[in-house]
């Protein structure tokens, strides 16, 4: 058996990892090869190209590498029709790996997407494209099912990896030992982004949250886990620009450590809020962009909801303070709320579990059989 296979960036990686093991237990012989980063090269994939190219965010960064990234994809498409694969599997990258898809299905190569682009909330027109790109498309969540087959585009929900590695109960009391926290402080986990833009415009008012919320819990202990170097260096200029700025502990990495020790959870729209969710976590979600980028997407948005555990739980079951609704006492009151509420928690925390189970699927397993169901039609 041959595959085809893309991804385009780390959390495609680890997706394409888990359902290369998968397929490989059943087909150890199986020839994968395509655009892989090191999870998916260590599962069994040859990457003909390094990964970190297609790794690109943003209009203008997209713009820079135009050029290249059009090349390395008429590069693999020609590969792939001299060479035709059993499937073809584009993992996230949407940009990218549509455009593929749907060259190699027009001579007749099978192909299948695995990870909806946020087509269910703007910009709903491309789901043509989709249906002319995919043979079949593979979604982590099931709203996302149910909008596909609303537009006769053949899908199937096979849950979330991290349902599946996330314990349904986490023991606070170890992560917090694990971190060197008390475990009778309250504490509060504020991550304001993994992307730089992300801390421009959170950084500041998440601070500022904290001081408004020492002000009515002087006690509160608050953990920050960053990313990188680059992104700690970030928040730590944005201390810095305030006068006598508010004590916090800051960690490297360790955002899932930090969020299992915490009892509340402050952060920026995003996989995180998935993370905290799966985690048990009551949280508050809060967004900011340019006054411009957010205009457009204002009107593109077709949403009520943004944070993946309201839009899971087809409610608003936490809170969402956006753009000018973000201020520090709004964010503060909120998660204040949390701290004074035990019942709040309790709901909160038995529609996590709920939704928890709902995407414990075995993903990759789930992935795996429906590739090879294709195929093998």
């Amino acid at each position: 058996m041959r595959i085809g296979i893309v991804a385009g960036e780390a959390s495609g990686d680890l997706l394409g990892a888990g359902l290369i093991s998968a397929i490989k237990q059943r087909y150890p012989d199986a020839v994968i090869e395509g655009i892989a980063g090191p999870e998916m090269i260590a599962a069994g994939a040859t990457s003909l190209f390094p990964m970190d190219r297609l790794s690109v965010m943003g209009i203008v960064e997209v713009l820079g590498r135009y050029r290249e990234l059009m090349g390395i994809r008429r590069q693999l498409a020609t590969h792939f029709r001299e060479n035709p694969p059993d499937v073809f599997i584009g993992i996230d990258a949407p940009d990218f790996t549509l455009g593929l898809e749907k060259q190699l299905r027009q001579v007749g190569i099978k192909t299948v997407h695995y990870v909806s682009p946020s087509v269910w909330a703007w910009r709903q027109g491309r789901v043509k494209k989709i249906a002319q790109s995919t043979d079949l498309m593979l979604t982590l969540f099931p709203f996302e099912e149910k909008f596909y087959q609303e537009h006769s585009v053949p899908v199937r929900f096979v849950g979330h990896p991290l349902a599946d590695s996330i314990p349904l109960a986490i023991d606070k009391l170890s992560e917090r030992k694990a971190l060197g926290l008390s475990p009778d402080t309250a504490v509060l986990a504020l991550l304001p982004g993994s992307r730089s833009n992300e801390l421009h415009y959170l950084a500041p008012t998440f601070i500022e949250t904290v001081r408004w919320l020492r002000s009515h819990m002087p006690d509160l202990e608050v953990v920050v886990p960053l990313s990188n170097d680059v992104r700690r260096a970030q928040f730590e200029a944005a201390l810095a620009e305030m006068s006598d700025p508010p004590a916090m502990m800051l960690v490297d990495g360790q955002s899932r450590e930090v969020m299992a020790a915490a009892d509340v959870v402050l952060l920026a729209s995003g996989t995180a809020a998935l993370e905290a969710m799966l985690l048990k976590r009551p949280m508050v979600v809060a967004y900011k962009l340019s006054p411009i980028t957010y205009w457009i997407a204002k009107r593109m948005v077709k949403v009520e909801n943004v944070s993946l555990p309201n839009l899971l739980a087809n409610e608003t079951l936490v809170p969402e303070l956006i753009q000018h609704e973000a201020t520090p006492e709004r964010l503060g009151k909120a998660v204040l709320n949390y701290f004074e509420n035990a019942d709040v928690n309790d709901k909160v925390n038995s529609r996590f579990n709920e939704i928890h189970q709902q995407l414990r699927q075995g993903a990759s397993q789930q992935a795996a059989d429906a590739v090879l169901e294709l195929v093998n039609a």
